[in-house]
């Protein structure tokens, strides 16, 4: 499980729609107190959070829209309470990009030339 802290008009296809798979799969941990992945530290550090979570997942419905995705699946926002902010990391930002590096895929570490980031 990973909620990436890299913006997402950098993820490939493979990485945008795995998060937002990933991101549906925490938010019902959370929002439902399931049991499955509640030990696991991406779950621990959005505890808290899902004001914060709810916005990642906003970010990443805008990507996956440009990308010409049909999105079906939103988040109730009265669910999204707590900080707005993610502070906490499994993995500091710059270990991110070093691990999606690595990764035999398209990330676009740098983004295209004219696009915003958020």
């Amino acid at each position: 499980m990973r909620i990436w802290d890299i913006e997402p008009i950098r993820l490939c296809r493979v990485h945008l729609l795995g998060e937002h798979r990933e991101l549906h799969g925490l938010w019902n941990i959370l929002t439902l107190d399931k049991a499955g992945y509640a030990g696991h530290p991406e779950t621990k550090r959005w505890r808290g959070k899902l004001a914060a979570l709810h916005l990642r997942h906003e970010a990443l419905v805008q990507e996956m829209t440009k990308r010409g995705y049909d999105h079906r699946s939103p988040l109730d926002p009265v669910l999204a309470t707590g900080s707005e902010r993610q502070e906490e990391f499994v993995d500091p930002r710059d270990a991110q990009l070093r691990i999606l590096t690595e990764k035999p895929c398209p990330c676009l570490l740098s983004p295209p030339e004219g696009s915003e980031t958020r």
